[in-house]
């Protein structure tokens, strides 16, 4: 298991794709994307580097993964 850190938005897209099967990305708020983020095992970085263009990266990961594959 690689650690994840805020600049990996792809990994942590897949790992919530995994934790949170079936939840359409758009419809999660910032602040509960953060929580699920920093609440994945693999997440290794410092929670308050967050910022909103990280969260949104990372939302359009996962959004992108969730139309790719369903």
């Amino acid at each position: 298991m690689m650690p994840l850190y805020w600049d990996d938005a792809y990994p942590i897209a897949l790992a919530l794709r995994a934790a949170h099967p079936g939840v359409d990305p758009l419809s999660v708020d910032w602040e509960t994307l953060h929580r699920w983020v920093v609440a994945l095992p693999e997440f290794a970085d410092d929670p308050r580097l967050k910022d909103p263009l990280r969260l949104e990266e990372i939302q359009r990961e996962w959004l992108e993964e969730v139309l790719a594959h369903g």
